[in-house]
């Protein structure tokens, strides 16, 4: 499970291998742009949620493959939907973005761990 209660924020710790694992299939979910504007629409919807009716004409893309990407972010847990008659509506899982927000967070006052230092006139 990621949450600021069992895992340290990347930035103060190393992930587990468990961690890691999870983290990764959130991201993964987000690292598609059709993925990452579907959630963007959701998030940002007056009201906390949206018809399926009126996310897909924003896109060039078949109905099925909008909700294909939808499954997606249901599966990493950054959504939940219902269905009503012949409509799905979706809303956005605020613990999760709340989960990644406090996981990429430096807290605040603590300085970036020491880097080894670049010799003269190495590549970047």
């Amino acid at each position: 499970m990621l949450g600021q209660e069992c895992c340290p924020g990347l930035l103060t710790a190393p992930l587990d291998e468990e961690q890691a694992t999870e983290l990764s299939k959130v991201f993964k979910a987000l690292a598609d742009p059709v993925r990452l504007r579907l959630l963007s629409m959701i998030a940002s919807r007056a009201g906390g949620e949206v018809c399926v009716c009126d996310l897909t004409p924003a896109f060039d893309l078949a109905q099925p493959t909008i909700s294909h990407h939808l499954k997606h972010l249901r599966q990493a847990g950054l959504i939940d939907c219902e269905r009503r008659g012949t409509w799905v509506y979706y809303w956005l899982l605020p613990e999760m973005t709340d989960r990644l927000a406090g996981i990429l967070t430096r807290p605040a006052g603590q300085p970036l761990a020491q880097t080894a230092q670049k010799p003269a006139g190495a590549a970047s």
